[in-house]
């Protein structure tokens, strides 16, 4: 009987012992299915976090890295590759910054030489919450990196990083960059890569410098994670490929550039990429080999009394159009989704190849006044139709005042656009919904839903039959040039 009531407590200690470990195999601290991830779901500001063993875990809401680190929406920031499943990028952010010069506090420094030629380190790296000054620097950087979007996110290998809340003033000098992944002059607010989320303040303000960068991945001045850029009358040259001479990605910001001359030469190296609000006055732009300007998602672009010449003769990544302005939505993630806005006021805008303007994928408001346009191209001054991406509507609004435009709209089956003439503009073209690329795919057969606004200073000259969905004006504005208007299927009488 002792026997057999001993054999009974065995088998209640082991399966006692069986329930406590059952019990000890969560997370102290995690709620179930959470995994030690950050209460709020964001990531942290500053430096992205590591795993105990030195791996990346990528917080809620930021997409891990894709198997080859690689990510190029087509850009300023690097081409566009085929998307992930759920549209999302990768995003790499496991390292810790380097660099071969820190500042750390407040400080004041003139001609000096600051220089890296180690993968993955800046030449110069200030982070500090203080202001700093930098006078008349050279600043060299050699060394590629593989790091993709900690390049372009956080501004690891930069020439010169700024972060942590300074106010980094540059006069001068010469910033010089031929690796991959090293950005000229990087701003980074701190944000974690949020967009829309405020930044820690970092500022950089910079006049007066020359700024060279080789490698692909390397744009002029960049500007992510809510920082901030004031530029005054610099030279920049880029000639790598997404490699943008004014350049932004995730996390967003505010960039004024004011003067100077900025020319890129690479592949998917648009003179302005914008994921922020981007204003830039009194400015030389040439972009030899891709579009003048990209913008992506809800963000905005304003050009003020500027001169941009563009020569996009290469389809970049899931581009299949050669055109001048672009705005897109990428679903990438590096830009919220809603209105993009491109303004442009004085000035000259040259599109020596492809389509002056194209839409596509996103909600679009294009405001020109008093610029002087110059096709050379075909003679298309707008496209809004489908393109390499997908996810949203292509709709666009043209709003011209005091402004004369000229040449053939298209306007995808899918697509929708309202044009707006005010304050004595004039328009001498049609619409079209015939639309083939550039790689001669046909991606449109009929006319989308055309509007016209036409005030009463204002004048439309047809140069074909033409068909608009609805027309809000004085028909007596309307020159007919021997052609019909055709509004919701009636002729309109009463043309000239």
């Amino acid at each position: 009987m002792k026997r057999f009531f001993a054999i009974l407590l065995a088998l209640a200690m082991l399966f006692s012992m069986n329930a406590l470990a059952e019990e000890n195999t969560e997370i102290p601290g995690a709620a179930a299915g959470e995994m030690g991830t950050p209460p709020d779901g964001n990531p942290p500001d500053g430096t992205p976090p590591e795993k105990p063993d030195g791996d990346w875990m990528p917080p809620e809401g930021m997409p891990p890295e894709k198997p080859d680190g690689d990510r190029t929406p087509p850009d300023g920031k690097g081409g566009q590759p085929p998307e992930k499943p759920g549209g999302q990028p990768g995003g790499r952010a496991d390292f810790e910054y380097a660099a071969a010069t820190e500042i750390t506090g407040a400080a004041e420094q003139t001609d000096q030489t600051y220089s890296s030629d180690t993968a993955d380190e800046s030449a110069l790296m200030i982070n500090t919450a203080d202001a700093v000054s930098i006078i008349n620097p050279t600043v060299t950087k050699t060394g590629d990196s593989d790091g993709g979007d900690s390049c372009s996110f956080y501004g690891l290998n930069a020439g010169l990083l700024v972060m942590g809340g300074s106010t980094a003033t540059i006069t001068g000098g010469t910033i010089e960059t031929s690796a991959s992944g090293a950005n000229g002059v990087f701003s980074y607010g701190g944000n974690g890569g949020r967009n829309g989320a405020e930044g820690d303040g970092t500022t950089v303000v910079i006049s007066e410098t020359t700024i060279t960068t080789t490698g692909n991945g390397s744009g002029g001045i960049m500007t992510t994670g809510g920082g901030i850029t004031h530029a005054d009358n610099l030279t920049v040259n880029t000639s790598g490929r997404s490699s943008a001479a004014i350049r932004t990605d995730r996390g967003g910001g505010t960039v004024v550039v004011d003067g100077g001359s900025y020319t890129t030469n690479g592949l998917g190296s648009p003179v302005i990429y914008s994921t922020a609000d981007v204003t830039v006055k009194n400015s030389t732009l040439v972009s030899n080999l891709s579009e003048g300007v990209c913008i992506e998602g809800m963000n905005s672009i304003a050009l003020e009394n500027c001169d941009m010449t563009a020569n996009n003769t290469q389809c970049n990544g899931n581009a299949t159009f050669h055109d001048t302005i672009m705005i897109y939505q990428s679903m990438s993630g590096d830009a919220d989704s809603g209105t993009s806005s491109f303004t442009m006021t004085g000035g000259s805008l040259t599109s020596l190849s492809g389509h002056m303007f194209h839409v596509t994928n996103t909600h679009a408001v294009i405001t020109l006044s008093g610029v002087n346009l110059v096709n050379e191209g075909r003679d298309i001054l707008l496209s809004v139709c489908d393109d390499g991406w997908s996810g949203a509507s292509n709709i666009a609004e043209l709003v011209a005042d005091g402004q004369n435009l000229s040449g053939m709209i298209l306007v995808g089956s899918d697509s929708a656009l309202t044009l707006t003439l005010t304050n004595g503009s004039s328009f001498e073209g049609s619409f079209n919904g015939e639309i083939e690329n550039a790689k001669g795919t046909a991606v449109s057969e009929e006319l989308g839903t055309v509007n016209v606004v036409l005030d009463s200073t204002s004048t439309w000259t047809l140069t074909a039959d033409t068909w608009v969905a609805s027309f809000d004006g004085d028909a007596g504005s309307v020159i007919g040039n021997g052609y019909t208007l055709y509004v919701n299927g009636a002729v309109l009488e009463g043309i000239q």
